[in-house]
């Protein structure tokens, strides 16, 4: 499948659990996984991989390579008043993805427009993504490790490969920051997304934030400024361009 992006990256993810959670279901109580990573999961997974607030990750495509499986566990997780209660997580198992992606630059961060310098950005991933993330990843939930590695996607045999349709209902697909704000509607604010995804021969194709036909705004949320004012921004040399 070819695209209009230059910086494409692409990696596989694994690892033995994953649990893609609807956020009402983060409060407490009993935890049931989606049945495919959401745009938001896999984001933080690029995130971990590496990330500067010079650009934004777009998610394209996620490939499933492994069956669909669920495993439940019993769970002791720690209440908010002290103590600890018994809950059910329904996880998924034995978890493969296959995932494309590009940046685009940060229009909401003027301030890093020198850092603007594609080659380096797209160097410097396929490189982290080759030593396996700057960061740990996780596949959800912090106690599901994951597992990145260079590939070509749509190589090798997928699950799905020779499923041409399934649908997965009405999915949340992930949050809108006011530092990623892409409108009016979604600058200051907080702002959940939802969409419809469907597989078509393994492939979800993710519509892009401002696609989603799903919006709906949560809360007030100023963008943190940096600024020499600030204390927090000393131009280039933040990020390393400046011995």
């Amino acid at each position: 499948m070819k695209t209009k992006h230059p910086n494409i990256v692409e990696f596989e993810v694994s690892g033995d659990y994953a649990l893609f959670s609807d956020p009402i279901m983060r409060l407490g109580g009993e935890k049931c996984s989606y049945q495919v990573p959401t745009y938001e999961a896999l984001k933080g997974i690029l995130s971990s991989i590496y990330w500067k607030p010079t650009f934004i990750w777009r998610i394209l495509d996620v490939r499933v390579m492994n069956p669909i499986q669920t495993e439940v566990k019993g769970i002791r997780p720690i209440k908010y008043g002290g103590g600890n209660e018994l809950a059910y997580y329904t996880y998924l198992k034995n978890c493969r993805y296959q995932v494309r992606a590009c940046f685009e630059w940060n229009d909401n961060r003027p301030e890093l427009i020198a850092d603007r310098n594609e080659n380096k950005h797209h160097c410097i991933a396929r490189r982290m993504i080759e030593k396996g993330g700057r960061r740990d990843v996780f596949l959800g939930t912090r106690e599901c490790q994951g597992y990145v590695e260079p590939c070509v996607f749509g190589s090798g045999q997928g699950a799905y490969d020779g499923l041409p349709e399934l649908s997965f209902g009405l999915m949340y697909h992930g949050i809108t920051y006011p530092d990623e704000a892409y409108s009016e509607q979604t600058r200051g604010r907080m702002t959940a997304r939802f969409w419809y995804p469907i597989m078509r021969n393994g492939v979800i194709h993710f519509l892009q934030p401002e696609e989603c036909p799903g919006q709906k705004p949560l809360r007030e949320m100023r963008m943190k400024e940096f600024s020499q004012e600030h204390g927090n921004f000393s131009g280039l040399r933040e990020f390393g361009e400046v011995e």
